[in-house]
């Protein structure tokens, strides 16, 4: 599944097999490990992490090295690196260390999505990353993004319309319809054009659940390059930021305005 998807760089992809081959290598001068080991632990560890997910738990690299690697120690820095990527890219899950250096991780969704909280099986978690690819394609074309060219993005990851693909089904149905209907997308004609050209742009559940800053930080992380690296983009998501603290201040201001003594106003304790 982590091999059919393409990264979301602009700046080149990944060869996959130089990479797993540097991976079997040895490491500080153990013995190399064969491919086939290769790709059983770094499959056991995804399928591992993502019941982790599912169940919401934390994760420790002392349980990872007991269960899964333990006769491979050596191994576990590089294999834990692109299980963790293929989480991220594929499934749209970020593993994140917590409170560190106490190798203690716990699994987050990207972009702090709640879509692949609802759904079910590996297949419609690898979901995810498709609507992750688009929602960011979509910040970098000033907020709206040509039919056009969301199909190009699609067609570098092997997506085609009019073609079933093992893990989307029906591509068009999925992003013009059901990622619509779940309020992630928005689909519609683009005013005055004729013949009709359609576009999409962020729906109501993907404004309400993330902002264009964390957006920003995914696309620098995948480039592996700094936000500001973005300077137009970087500009407008700080600018969409302040406005929200601004907008914060401006419902706490009001509150503590209608909770004057005597206006019976019930102040709410802080947790």
């Amino acid at each position: 599944m982590a091999s059919s998807q393409t990264s979301q760089s602009s700046e080149g992809s990944i060869r996959e097999e130089d990479e797993l081959s540097l991976m079997s290598q040895d490491q500080e001068g153990s013995e190399s490990l064969p491919h086939v080991v290769l790709y059983d632990r770094i499959d056991a560890l995804v399928d591992f992490l993502l019941h982790k997910y599912r169940r919401k738990e934390l994760t420790s690299k002392a349980e990872m090295l007991h269960t899964f690697m333990k006769d491979y120690p050596e191994h576990f820095p590089p294999i834990f690196n692109k299980v963790s990527e293929c989480l991220y890219m594929v499934f749209g899950i970020d593993v994140k260390e917590v409170d560190p250096p106490g190798q203690i991780y716990v699994l987050a969704p990207v972009l702090g999505l709640t879509y692949n909280d609802r759904v079910g099986d590996d297949y419609n978690l690898a979901k995810t990353g498709l609507l992750i690819m688009i929602i960011t394609a979509i910040f970098r074309k000033g907020n709206h993004a040509s039919e056009t060219i969301i199909w190009l993005a699609l067609n570098r990851m092997q997506v085609f319309d009019g073609s079933e693909h093992f893990i989307y089904g029906d591509p068009r149905k999925f992003i013009t319809e059901d990622l619509v209907q779940e309020g992630y997308l928005e689909y519609r004609q683009v005013p005055n054009s004729d013949p009709a050209l359609y576009e999409f742009l962020w729906g109501p559940r993907t404004r309400a659940e993330t902002t264009k800053m964390k957006v920003l930080e995914h696309l620098a992380k995948v480039n592996k390059r700094d936000p500001w690296s973005y300077p137009h983009l970087y500009e407008e998501a700080l600018s969409e930021e302040l406005e929200a603290a601004r907008a914060r201040r401006a419902v706490r201001a009001t509150e503590g305005a209608s909770c004057r003594p005597g206006t019976g106003c019930v102040h709410k304790p802080n947790h």
